[in-house]
């Protein structure tokens, strides 16, 4: 039987070899992907197998169960889930990068909680690219104004976008969307594509995609109570915002 060393490092060899090929057969260059690995629900024994086959950057989406297992040396983490204004101090001190951004009141605690830390992480602006309603993210009408205000705000540190499509619909549209929006302001990180989607979203020009399960396995059962369990709700997309 695989031990939990081999098992990730054989699937991030794997995911890394399909991103290569997808880039590939776009005309890109493979090094313009960057993986990112999503930790959530699995146990820090996971992320340190990860970081040991070579894995830099992890995804979480619960602050309070990101700190249950970061720092971790050598590694990035970036926030990828719904965050709650409550969390933002909590997350600017422990992320190296938040990647939901998606409202004024949002905004206002992370720029808070910067000025009190004295550390501001990279930011991405999350776009609700298939305007879902039970789904995080600025709404697509209202995404250039935000990201003008956003940009004005934290400046340099708003990195890019991220998005997620619908899962019943082809992605690519919604992908070349996010890429087009990204371009428009000059933003160069362009994370979407997950464990399902990931070589379409690299062929309509991600530079970050997101995959976990395809890693470390199926997630613990959320009905277990373990540490950073999802719920009904976040798996949808939906997160209570304040």
């Amino acid at each position: 039987m695989k031990s939990l060393a081999q098992t990730v490092a054989e699937n991030l060899a794997g995911i890394h070899a399909r991103i290569a090929a997808s880039a590939l057969a776009a005309g890109r260059d493979p090094a313009a992907v960057t993986l990112i690995a999503v930790s959530k629900t699995h146990p820090r024994e996971a992320v340190l197998a990860a970081r040991a086959a070579g894995q830099v950057l992890f995804g979480e989406n619960r602050v309070q169960e990101a700190a249950q297992k970061f720092p971790v040396p050598g590694a990035l983490l970036h926030i990828i889930g719904g965050l709650q204004t409550n969390k933002a101090l909590e997350a600017v001190r422990l992320a190296d990068s938040i990647d939901s951004l998606d409202r004024a009141r949002l905004s206002d605690a992370i720029a808070a909680a910067a000025e009190k830390e004295g550390r501001l992480p990279e930011l991405l602006v999350q776009v609700n690219i298939g305007d879902e309603p039970q789904k995080a993210g600025v709404a697509t009408a209202e995404a250039d104004a935000f990201i003008r205000a956003a940009r004005q705000r934290f400046g340099a540190a708003l990195r890019g976008l991220m998005c997620i499509p619908p899962a019943d619909r082809d992605p690519l549209s919604f992908f070349h969307h996010l890429t087009s929006l990204a371009d428009t302001h000059g933003l160069p990180v362009r994370s979407m594509g997950m464990s399902g989607d990931f070589e379409a979203a690299v062929a309509a020009g991600a530079t970050h995609v997101r995959v976990g399960s395809a890693i470390f396995g199926s997630r613990p059962n959320p009905a277990g109570k373990l540490p950073g369990a999802v719920t009904r709700e976040e798996k949808s997309g939906l997160v209570v915002k304040s």
